[in-house]
């Protein structure tokens, strides 16, 4: 039941490590891959690039979200874990009893308060994933007018995800400077976990 919540702190991570991916051309290579050529080229006028999982994990505003949403993760868990430990406890203890009629109807009664946490972990869960979606989007509504003035800065045509470039000229790339314009724009967020409406219980498998 708390990998459930631990999932969406692996979400979190994501985000850096796709950023750190992306520095490099392809990713990282196997260890024993022989050492590939390098891709350069000519600039291409007009075509340029980005990696929007960069300009979140190094602008100022992204990190703050990234430190809020692991904290909001952290204090989720932190209430499942503070159900989960009784009921652990009641396990341990109805471990190795007689199967009379008391200890089978605590045993049902246990089993139905352990579905009912890992229902409630798992929304949890989808609460963290909500809230993290909204401050991606707040953030991404920030970084839309920036993006367009350093686009128009740069003399573009056309503008590319950096991730799906497998090489070439990257002298056309768009992040650092969006990344610079950003923190001018705005340093900070603040925002609380986003609060979703229970779903109807899983009918108990008989």
């Amino acid at each position: 039941m708390s990998r459930i919540l631990l999932l969406s702190a692996a979400l979190l991570a994501s985000a850096s490590t796709s950023a750190a991916s992306a520095q490099t051309v392809g990713g990282a290579q196997p260890a024993t891959a022989p050492a590939a050529q390098p891709l350069g080229g000519p600039v291409i006028p007009g075509v340029c690039l980005l990696s929007r999982e960069a300009i979140f994990a190094n602008a100022a505003v992204g990190k703050v979200a990234s430190a809020r949403l692991a904290e909001l993760t952290r204090a989720a868990q932190t209430e499942i874990d503070a159900q989960r430990t009784p009921l652990e406890a009641e396990a341990r203890t109805l471990e190795g009893q007689a199967g009379n009629a008391q200890t089978q109807q605590r045993r049902q009664a246990l089993a139905t308060r352990w579905q009912a946490l890992q229902q409630q972990a798992a929304h949890s869960s989808r609460e963290i994933e909500a809230t993290r979606a909204k401050a991606l989007e707040q953030i991404a509504t920030q970084a839309q007018p920036v993006i367009a003035q350093v686009y128009g800065q740069k003399k573009c045509g056309l503008l590319f995800d950096r991730g799906a470039a497998l090489g070439g000229n990257f002298a056309n790339d768009l992040t650092a400077d969006v990344v610079r314009a950003l923190d001018t724009r705005i340093q900070t967020i603040t925002f609380e976990r986003e609060r979703l409406p229970q779903q109807p219980a899983a009918p108990t498998v008989q």
